[in-house]
């Protein structure tokens, strides 16, 4: 005879959650959270015990009191090592089936419960939940958060015991089974998107939202989750929270409307990856903007944001639509952008760019950051005889570059060193082994390719996520005199930011060659390579030419953003202005017990959580901070115009947000309770 399976429902309850401490205890009418459950419970016609796993410590003491005088049956255990007080509540109350609810959920449906495990059975699983699958990165329809429901086998909770070694899923119980492709897993899905829908207790708000809801059924505790979309009052409650979580996707209606479009018609969707709104906020972010001056974005929906992200990615340090700038940029359009003679601006920039860093002796210009990085490459190949190149950091989208990828040694390409799995298609094959990646401060790689790979150019970023590594650069520098290598310092995001000039020149480590560009005009195209004679004569023996190089807006444009500079010693305000909001960041995460790195020169700021839920946590600040009309991001590259009212503003916005990651991160609360969209997509690593 096959032995009948032991069903147990295990609800986890405590008095010490931080956010709303006694919660369980709470009454809604006249019973507790922990009473309603357990009625609601009672009333499934497949669970043969309902049961309550507490943690065993003096500040639950009057929660296991509770229970007795209610007679309900418990199990007492590890607070912190949660997954092993299940172990043990199912060992002691011969569990060999589990469902696991949480004692937030006072709407959790036995009826929708029985159907689950009936479906458990049917499909002899490992573990069956209502909850979204973590490997499914489709968008797919769940039940609301405050239904949920998970089961699996007592066999299956031992064998995950035995692999795992996080105190994360010890804490979170099911976590590792989740993930794991070990297990046999089922996610039932519901008919309609309800995932954006909280319903669950963290909260005395929480509590009052669910009450009304009971409120609707009056003594009735005993209703379905279809009883509630039935009922016209409780329907208008969910749907008045549904409201509120849409706010977004109405702010920027046309925003998200023209990106669909853009879908459609432009592969990708726009131009520069870092623009791409599902790096932000997948499906809210307002991807257009109409009026940027300042600090201020205004998008198509006259929606105005204070831009505390890249600004401009990195370009308009001088703030957007600098007065000055767009001046001599409008004069010059009265006086004609292009002709069939040269401009003569691109003349006097040389000679400016000369004078601020007279180490150099020649010019070539071009208008973008990608393009100039290209012509360094050909100019310097030319220049020391020899094809192979050595890279440290981000030079752009050309096939020069990305052919670092079709090295089989992951060490020297990109995969661990910008993003993983880069689509490189069309980028020729007959490339391979010509361009090697390093990783910044690793001058032990690097002087083995030096050695192994006949590298003609060394090209590196002078630094992103650190302070410049003297040390490091210097050798580098000494190896390339060596060995006759050209070197070049990509500049394009680090030059007239923390000095007037290239960062080269604050360390006082020069290259053969640099690149500049994105602060150099203010948001106009113009970037520069610039460098000695005796390598960028080398331009003359290779063609490089393009009729956009020789309009005059980029050219003026920089020339003006170049006094403007001077004049008012621009780098200076953004550095101290990044000092300031470097620090406040340390406190804020201090105060909340979160471990956080933060990374940059203070004019390229950026912060990491240690987490694995890290990108989590960034798009929380992106949706929270965006409600509050503010783009931010965990970047920030200061402008002139961030002052200190704006920065005292966006870290009281901030701090609220920060709070919420702190009980995610300290308390085990989830995150995707409180996102309205999905995570964002990853970044480069190195802009991380």
């Amino acid at each position: 005879m096959v032995k009948k399976l032991n069903i147990v429902a295990v609800v986890q309850a405590r008095l010490t959650s931080k956010r709303f401490p006694k919660k369980v205890i709470s009454k809604i009418g006249n019973y507790s959270l922990i009473e309603i459950i357990k009625k609601r419970l009672d009333r499934s016609k497949l669970l043969d015990k309902v049961v309550y796993a507490i943690p065993k410590n003096q500040e639950n003491k009057n929660l296991e009191i509770f229970l007795k005088q209610k007679n309900i049956e418990y199990h007492s255990g590890s607070e912190k090592n949660v997954l092993k007080r299940y172990i043990q509540t199912a060992i002691k109350f011969d569990a060999d089936i589990i469902v696991r609810i949480t004692s937030d959920c006072p709407l959790v449906c036995p009826k929708m419960l029985d159907n689950m495990i009936h479906e458990f059975k049917k499909k002899k699983v490992d573990y069956l939940s209502n909850i979204k699958d973590p490997l499914n990165i489709k968008d797919e329809f769940y039940y609301p958060d405050g239904f949920d429901i998970e089961i699996f086998s007592k066999k299956s909770l031992l064998s995950s015991y035995k692999k795992i070694s996080s105190s994360f899923d010890y804490e979170h119980v099911t976590t590792f089974i989740r993930s794991s492709n070990i297990f046999k897993k089922h996610f039932v899905k519901s008919q309609k998107k309800f995932q954006k829908l909280k319903l669950s207790v963290d909260t005395k708000k929480d509590l009052n939202n669910v009450k009304k809801i009971f409120k609707v059924f009056a003594s009735n505790i005993f209703f379905s989750f279809e009883d509630i979309l039935k009922n016209k009052k409780s329907l208008d409650i969910i749907k008045k929270q549904l409201i509120r979580k849409n706010m977004l996707s109405k702010k920027v209606k046309k925003s998200q409307s023209l990106w669909s479009k853009a879908n459609k018609i432009i592969p990708g969707g726009n131009m520069l990856l870092s623009k791409n709104p599902d790096r932000y906020l997948p499906k809210l972010w307002p991807t257009y903007f109409k009026n940027a001056d300042g600090c201020n974005v205004t998008d198509l929906d006259n929606n105005k944001y204070i831009d505390f992200s890249t600004m401009g990615v990195g370009t308009n340090v001088l703030g957007y639509g600098n007065t000055l700038v767009d001046n001599a940029v409008k004069n010059t359009i009265k006086k004609g952008n292009l002709s069939t003679l040269n401009c003569p601006e691109e003349v006097y920039l040389a000679e400016k760019l000369i004078e601020i860093h007279p180490w150099f002796d020649m010019v070539k210009f071009a208008r973008t950051g990608g393009e100039a990085n290209s012509i360094a490459i050909r100019i310097a190949r030319v220049a020391s005889a020899r094809d192979n190149v050595a890279v440290c950091g981000y030079h752009g989208w050309h096939d020069w570059y990305l052919s670092t990828n079709l090295n089989k040694n992951k060490k020297n390409n990109l995969d661990q060193h910008l993003m993983k799995n880069l689509q490189i298609s069309g980028v020729p094959k007959k490339l391979k082994n010509t361009v090697f990646s390093f990783h910044y401060g690793d001058f032990i790689t690097l002087k083995n390719l030096v050695t192994k790979k006949k590298i003609g150019v060394i090209k590196m970023e002078v630094c992103r996520n650190t302070e410049p590594n003297i040390k490091f650069l210097k050798k580098v520098r000494q190896l390339a005199t060596k060995n006759k290598i050209v070197l070049i310092f990509d500049e394009c995001t680090t030059a007239f930011r923390e000095t007037y000039g290239g960062l080269h020149k604050k360390i006082n480590i020069y290259p053969d060659v640099a690149i500049f560009g994105k602060t150099l005009g203010n948001g106009y195209a113009i970037s520069a390579i610039i460098g000695k004679k005796e390598v960028m004569v080398a331009a003359k023996e290779t063609f490089i030419s393009s009729t956009f190089w020789t309009e005059r807006i980029g050219p003026t444009a920089a020339l003006k953003t170049l006094q403007i500079m001077q004049n008012i010693k621009s780098w200076r305000k953004i550095r101290k202005i990044g000092k300031k909001i470097a620090k406040k960041w340390r406190r804020l995460f201090d105060k909340y017990n979160l471990i956080v790195e933060i990374n940059g020169i203070p004019s390229l700021l950026s912060f990491t959580f240690k987490s694995n839920k890290h990108q989590a946590y960034k798009t929380l600040i992106t949706q929270e901070m965006l409600k509050k009309n503010f783009l931010a991001t965990n970047t920030i590259y200061p402008c002139i115009k961030h002052n200190d009212k704006l920065i005292d503003r966006y870290f009281v916005n901030l701090e609220k947000i920060i709070k919420i990651i702190s009980q995610c991160e300290n308390e085990g609360q989830d995150i995707k309770k409180f996102l309205d969209s999905d995570v964002s997509s990853k970044d480069f690593y190195r802009y991380n």
